[in-house]
C-alpha cells in the first residue's frame, strides 16, 4: 500500500510540473477573435532560434478565453503577451495583455 501511494504522489508531482512548464509567458499577434465561441487565435512570435529572424511568425494557435473580458480587451492585429495552459487537448488563455 505504501509503494502505491508513493507512485501516485510522484505521478501527481510530475503532472503539476508538466502543466506549469507549459504556462510560460509568450508573445504573439491576434489574428482572429470569435466572441460566439469564446476563442482567440494567436500567431505566436518565435523566439531567437537558429535560422529564424527576430520576431518571425511561429505557430498559429486557437485558445479558449478564461473570461469574456479578455475578448473585449483586444482586437485582431494587436500584439500581446499571454500565458496559456492546456488541459485535455484544449488550450486556455490564463493571462492576456496588450503590448504598448
Amino acid at each position: 500500500m505504501g509503494t502505491t501511494k508513493f507512485i501516485l504522489a510522484g505521478a501527481a508531482a510530475l503532472s503539476l510540473l508538466a502543466s506549469s512548464a507549459f504556462a510560460e509567458d509568450m508573445t504573439g499577434t491576434i489574428t482572429r477573435i470569435d466572441r460566439l465561441n469564446g476563442t482567440i487565435s494567436i500567431q505566436e512570435t518565435q523566439k531567437g532560434t537558429v535560422g529564424a529572424g527576430s520576431g518571425s511568425a511561429g505557430a498559429l494557435q486557437e485558445y479558449k478565453a478564461k473570461d469574456a473580458a479578455m475578448l473585449d480587451a483586444v482586437h485582431a492585429g494587436d500584439r500581446v503577451n499571454y500565458t496559456a495552459t492546456e488541459a485535455n487537448g484544449t488550450g486556455t488563455l490564463t493571462k492576456l495583455q496588450k503590448q504598448k
